[in-house]
């Protein structure tokens, strides 16, 4: 399949749109994931304390 330059550049432009919002996705999936890592952290410390 060949591509016209112009198809190129709409396809990198489509690539690049897409790595942007999967950035920002695993952005916020990483604070999440510390978010719950810290939650968990808590209560295994509560549930030690009252072991």
């Amino acid at each position: 399949m060949q591509l016209t330059p112009e198809e190129l550049v709409r396809e990198f432009q489509d690539a690049v749109l897409e790595l942007y919002f999967a950035r920002k996705r695993i952005a916020l999936l990483e604070e999440e994931n510390a978010g719950l890592r810290a939650h968990l952290a808590a209560a295994a410390a509560v549930q030690e304390a009252s072991d």
